[in-house]
């Protein structure tokens, strides 16, 4: 059921995305009084479609290939590669008969109206919930490295002031784009003294090996026991946060021997001490269970006013099987008006679209892996099992941006392959051969294909977790 959630909101945020996509270079084209073949929402590979009608000269449909969608307009080399119209004259209602600059702007179409989408659903996601945000000088107890925190030298207890020499505001700055591109200098306080650490630029690749959960989060004072975890509980979780709210990690559809569960914890209990540890904080707890994975541990609780002493074995992962609570983290919520929340809309939009390029570059250069390449499926992962429309709304305004990146840069086959071709002709003062045209679409197809195959083998891994 949960994969089905995620490719039910990942089929509804694309098919949304691509639509208007297609749509911004059919409205651009039919300004220009250039015929348009067809409109598809999905590729109707090998002819087989799903649904399709016809009205006036446009056939619109559904394609069973859920990999994008397109429009068919008459005389342009384009992914139907049909060559047998382009040994004919030149209509006037052809993309071929007009002038380049308006062949640019339906090439252009497309992107231009991911951008606007992509503005337009900040904008109004902004208007509508505002933000939530915990202040990072209300975390008096500091930050909890995970694996990836560690590495950077980041330590438990530490508190984050300044990110270049900018005072650290929010707690979720430490997890933008800002931080997580690498370069970036965080300033410290650590028993009194201030330390500088520079996040290497390489630091992607340990966020794509572990996730986000591992870098870092708040260090939070523990409370009662909320849930122990019975055989029945096999949903799978990983990652830092998951350990931190004590799930037993396993595999479906096993039904594994809960240590916690077995051992006689109950709800409310509260925890005083773990291997005669005093326990204030949740990473009091967890840190020391990780660290007697497969050995027994020795828990003492307060349960109705009496001490017990437990005696779990701890699971091979380093968990027992139990989700803590925790004292509330202070946070705030800021309202932004309609004209406000236009201006942050903007921001987010020019931000994503400068992070991708910034992410792609780095990628290019060889200091971040290509490993960080998702496909749909990844997509997917991201979007949850759970719908909420807050963070389906974030997401796919998040991928619009993508998509006009994407689709902007110079590979044929590509809006911004067509783009390149055109300024091209522009300059010189004619078009491109037909011939070159056909060549470098096949290029562009192989070039797509292979980046295709590569992003699914990507993500294909990392749910086997290599």
């Amino acid at each position: 059921m949960d994969g089905l959630i995620m490719a039910g909101q990942l089929l509804l945020g694309l098919s949304i995305l691509v639509i208007l996509h297609e749509l911004g270079h059919f409205l651009a084209a039919r300004a220009f009084g250039i015929k348009v073949e067809k409109f598809y929402l999905f590729f109707d590979a090998w002819g087989v479609k799903l649904v399709s009608f016809k009205v006036g000269e446009t056939e619109y449909g559904i394609g069973w290939l859920p990999l994008g969608g397109y429009v068919k307009i008459s005389g342009m080399i384009d992914e139907s590669m049909d060559t047998e119209q382009m040994q004919q004259p030149a209509q006037p209602w052809e993309f071929r008969a007009k002038p380049a600059w308006q062949r640019l702007i339906v090439m252009l179409g497309g992107i231009i109206v991911n951008v606007i989408v992509g503005i337009f659903i900040f904008w109004m996601v902004t208007f509508k919930y505002g933000e939530d945000y915990i202040p990072n000088d209300q975390l008096v107890n500091g930050v909890y490295p995970g694996i990836i925190g560690r590495e950077i030298g980041l330590k438990d207890g530490d508190r984050i002031l300044a990110i270049n020499g900018q005072k650290v505001i929010k707690f979720d700055e430490l997890l933008s784009s800002k931080v997580l591109l690498g370069g970036s200098k965080l300033t410290i306080s650590r028993a009194g003294r201030a330390i500088d650490l520079t996040i290497p630029e390489s630091v992607l690749n340990s966020i794509s090996k572990y996730g986000i959960e591992e870098f870092v989060i708040p260090k939070m004072v523990a409370a009662k026991i909320k849930k122990v975890n019975g055989p029945e509980d096999v949903k799978v979780k990983k990652g830092l946060l998951a350990k931190l709210r004590g799930l037993f990690i396993t595999e479906e559809p096993v039904k594994p021997v809960i240590p916690a569960f077995d051992a006689g914890f109950k709800e409310g209990d509260s925890i005083l001490t773990i291997n005669g540890k005093n326990v204030k904080y949740l990473t009091d707890f967890t840190g020391e269970v990780e660290k007697s994975a497969g050995k027994p541990i020795q828990v003492n609780v307060l349960r109705d006013s009496k001490e017990l002493t437990l005696t779990p074995k701890v699971a091979n992962d380093g968990t027992i099987g139990i989700m803590i609570g925790r004292l509330a983290l202070p946070s705030k919520h800021i309202a932004y008006g309609f004209g406000e929340s236009f201006s942050i809309g903007i921001h987010k939009g020019i931000t994503t679209i400068t992070d991708n390029a910034k992410g792609i570059w780095k990628m290019i250069t060889g200091k971040v892996s290509a490993r960080n390449i998702s496909s749909p499926i990844g997509i997917a992962q991201v979007y949850g099992s759970e719908f909420d429309w807050e963070k389906f709304w974030r997401l796919t305004g998040l991928i619009s941006m993508a998509l006009a990146f994407m689709n902007l840069l110079p590979i044929p086959a590509l809006d911004g392959g067509h783009v390149v071709f055109l300024l091209i002709e522009m300059i010189k003062g004619k078009p491109l051969s037909d011939k070159f045209m056909e060549k470098a679409q096949i290029v562009g197809f192989v070039i797509l294909l292979c980046l295709m195959v590569f992003a699914f083998g990507n993500d294909i891994l990392k749910l086997f977790g290599k």
